[in-house]
């Protein structure tokens, strides 16, 4: 079988969300599948280290999408061409994206509708793209994956695709995340928080992270403990930041919280498993990969009860209400303060992690696949 994948966010350096979830997820289905063939379409030059195989063809396509005028005609011009051309059985999509002219079985991976909650968070034409084009691309999928439960349930509501026609494939973390010795703790945070312990909050600064009511809690719990915790900001920069500037101005102690910035793999791994917790505030998420990151290092997690992030933190961490600044402030203050009950979320976080590999995503992407193809008498 000749099947087509949209490859276009395989970008060498940058794997990031999307990108990351596509690679994992096809370096294990090519490999495993050696009986059929994988075209992959990308829309720039790319990089041999995603020829995952003899069974893997590259294939360039026109235009670079990366504009919501390009992104329509790559996917109801380019794609679809390309499908009659090459012959193929079936089209892949990890990104949320499908060609609606495809004339072969198709399925795409939404990995939240945090677009459908705020749009207001997105720049005015690519919000009318996403507000118009992707419930239609749901209904016609002859398929659909996403990454929890929580957003299966949301796609139904909103889009009103059935939920037996949706399957849950997780994400899962870098194996990079391991826990770290003390040695290297103390001396991470040596260099980044004057030795002291800290929280850490990874992620975008949007506004849906909710970052905002993070500084205000957590300058709240500096001017009623003695905790010698500070709270490291891992994150780039987007546009609609007013709030968390707002909230920074306004703190008592600003001296206490860091602002890292974007950080590359072995650093973010060191600033996650050196922490006594991470904090995840987020009022919307379709999943939470930071979570799994923080599990899979032994470290705590204290996550929003919003969401994905009850379904992913299962019993790994606390949860807090994200819209109540002394309910997130409390959460810190427990997990800074008892210690057996912080080495036992450790623990249970370790075990927790587990649950999401990429091995065991792959094989549920895969059966996926094999429902889609036998609904449509094609296995």
């Amino acid at each position: 079988m000749r099947i087509a994948v949209n490859t276009r966010f395989l970008l060498e350096g940058k794997l990031e969300g999307i990108g990351r979830f596509t690679y994992e997820i096809f370096k294990r289905v090519t490999c495993a599948h050696s009986e059929h063939e994988f075209l992959f379409y990308f829309d720039r030059p790319f990089s041999d280290v995603f020829i995952f195989g003899e069974n893997v063809t590259p294939v360039k396509l026109f235009p670079p999408a990366r504009h919501p005028y390009l992104w329509y005609w790559y996917f109801e011009r380019s794609i679809p061409t390309a499908l009659r051309k090459h012959n193929v059985s079936a089209f892949l999509s990890t990104d949320g994206y499908l060609s609606l002219k495809a004339d072969v079985p198709s399925s795409t991976l939404i990995h939240d509708l945090n677009f459908e909650e705020t749009p207001e968070n997105l720049p005015w034409l690519t919000r009318q793209y996403y507000l118009y084009y992707f419930k239609l691309f749901a209904r016609h999928a002859d398929r659909l994956q996403t990454v929890s439960e929580f957003s299966k349930q949301d796609i139904h509501d909103r889009y009103k695709v059935p939920l037996d026609k949706i399957d849950v494939v997780y994400n899962g973390a870098h194996e990079r995340f391991q826990p770290i010795g003390d040695d290297a703790i103390q001396s991470f945070r040596s260099t980044h928080t004057s030795g002291a312990p800290y929280f850490v909050f990874v992620g975008a600064l949007n506004p849906r992270k909710n970052v905002g009511r993070l500084l205000q809690a957590f300058d709240l719990l500096k001017s009623t403990t003695d905790l010698p915790h500070k709270l490291l900001i891992v994150g780039e920069k987007m546009f609609l930041t007013d709030e968390i500037e707002s909230a920074y101005k306004n703190m008592q102690r600003t001296d206490q919280v860091v602002f890292a910035g974007r950080l590359d793999n072995e650093p973010l791994h060191k600033s996650i498993a050196a922490a006594d917790a991470l904090i995840l505030p987020s009022t919307y998420e379709g999943f939470g990969i930071p979570l799994v990151e923080a599990m899979q290092c032994g470290v705590p997690v204290l996550a929003a009860d919003a969401t994905a992030l009850p379904e992913v933190t299962g019993d790994a961490g606390l949860l807090f209400d994200p819209l109540n600044i002394d309910s997130i402030r409390n959460a810190m203050v427990r997990m800074a303060t008892d210690r057996a009950e912080r080495e036992s979320y450790a623990a249970l976080a370790l075990e927790r992690s587990r649950e999401f590999s990429w091995d065991r995503s792959a094989e549920r992407y895969w059966q996926s696949f094999e429902k889609m193809m036998s609904d449509a008498g094609s296995l």
